[in-house]
């Protein structure tokens, strides 16, 4: 027996538990299919934080952050919880790093974010967990903050079920056949058919895409959260230290107490190696940890006390570390979305996104960008730039 429905979303991580969501949330008749446990830690979006930010060094990017922030709103509001957390957000780095801040000003400026220049001084008097040298300087934007990934995950498919969507988990897709525009998706031994199918499958896309003849030049890495106790948590009090990203090569980023009682999140931004998805372990990588450990010594040595915890998780990152939010050519009722590894804080507009070019064709948003077919995705060997 063949199952119809009008979307049919493929992986319900971040991003496809929100398509799931705002398809629903319009009438559409959707399902979401998940290949393992809803709220699995074997891919993108779990654990208990993400970095949101209006902070990013382009303007479409600076755009599509205010977009997430309302789209945010929305699931708050259907959910009744809340998921985003405005802790004020710090880039900061030495002034001749390898990421120059003044991009990230130019873009906030030319869409009117509100932001502030400080010197290492005032970062030291502002939060003196910070043992900067005169070197640096940061930007502080009041906005920035914490989604709360797990239970925003949750939140998105508890709302989608609300709204009518039905959601299957343990289901590995096996099969996938487009004919007269429709597409036949057989997943957990049930075939299923839609006429608009969305692909949100995260370190999993290219398996996806295949069925189209489809193949884009991902790197699926291993990377790893870490949670200190540190010294003096007071220091590090949510609602007093702010999110932050250490601007420089390599790049590391933290957060106040969160989550984890007593403990802080702090880790490298695309330090893991690359893996199989479906082979990687889930043991510690001890060259990230020697990195984040020999960071915090000499740049917060508060946060340096006992690791806690450590977790590992996946990116999925395309060669430019830019997203993809499109639809495929040959196949136009087939759209596709890839975070490339910072999307979570993306993850609902993304989402509601996605379901517009599915059912619309078309959006609003600033996604022109982050075609399938930009000349870099089409290279069989592509420079690797992974900066953010």
């Amino acid at each position: 027996m063949t199952r119809d429905y009008d979307a049919i979303v493929l992986g319900l991580g971040g991003i496809g538990s929100g398509a799931a969501y705002w398809l629903a949330k319009r009438g559409v008749r959707t399902l979401g299919i998940e290949q393992f446990a809803l709220g699995h830690a074997r891919g993108e979006s779990h654990d208990h934080s993400r970095i949101i930010r209006l902070s990013y060094v382009t303007a479409p990017y600076v755009r599509l952050a205010k977009e997430a922030y309302a789209a945010w709103q929305s699931v708050e509001r259907d959910s009744g919880e809340r998921v985003v957390f405005k802790t004020g957000g710090l880039d900061v780095g030495p002034r001749d790093g390898a990421i120059p801040l003044e991009g990230y000003a130019d873009a906030m400026r030319s869409e009117s974010v509100p932001f502030e220049w400080l010197d290492a001084g005032e970062i030291r008097r502002r939060w003196p967990a910070f043992a900067v040298g005169d070197d640096v300087r940061g930007l502080f934007q009041p906005d920035g903050g914490i989604v709360a990934a797990e239970r925003a995950t949750a939140a998105h498919q508890r709302s989608a079920r609300a709204h009518g969507a039905t959601l299957v988990e343990n289901s590995p897709v096996t099969a996938i056949e487009a004919s007269g525009g429709e597409i036949d998706v057989v997943a957990g031994g049930e075939r299923y058919r839609t006429r608009h199918l969305l692909i949100a499958a995260g370190p999993w896309s290219n398996r996806a895409l295949q069925h189209f003849g489809v193949k884009l030049p991902l790197e699926v890495t291993k990377e790893q959260a870490m949670y200190f106790r540190p010294r003096d948590v007071s220091k590090f009090a949510f609602g007093s230290f702010p999110v932050w990203i250490w601007m420089d090569d390599p790049s590391f980023y933290g957060f106040p107490v969160f989550g984890e009682e007593g403990a802080v999140k702090v880790t490298q931004d695309a330090g893991g190696k690359p893996v199989d998805p479906d082979t990687r372990s889930f043991e510690e990588d001890p060259d990230i940890t020697a990195r984040v450990s020999s960071f915090l010594s000499r740049v917060l040595p508060d946060a340096a006390g006992p690791q806690q915890l450590v977790k590992t998780c996946l990116y999925t990152l395309t060669p430019d570390r830019d997203f993809v939010i499109d639809r495929l050519a040959d196949h136009p009722n087939v759209s596709v979305a890839i975070g490339a590894g910072h999307a979570f804080k993306f993850a609902s507009v993304i989402g509601r996104v996605l379901g517009e070019l599915a059912v619309d064709g078309a959006t609003r948003s600033p996604i022109a960008d982050f075609t399938i077919d930009r000349p870099i995705l089409e290279m069989e060997a592509p420079p690797k730039t992974y900066m953010v």
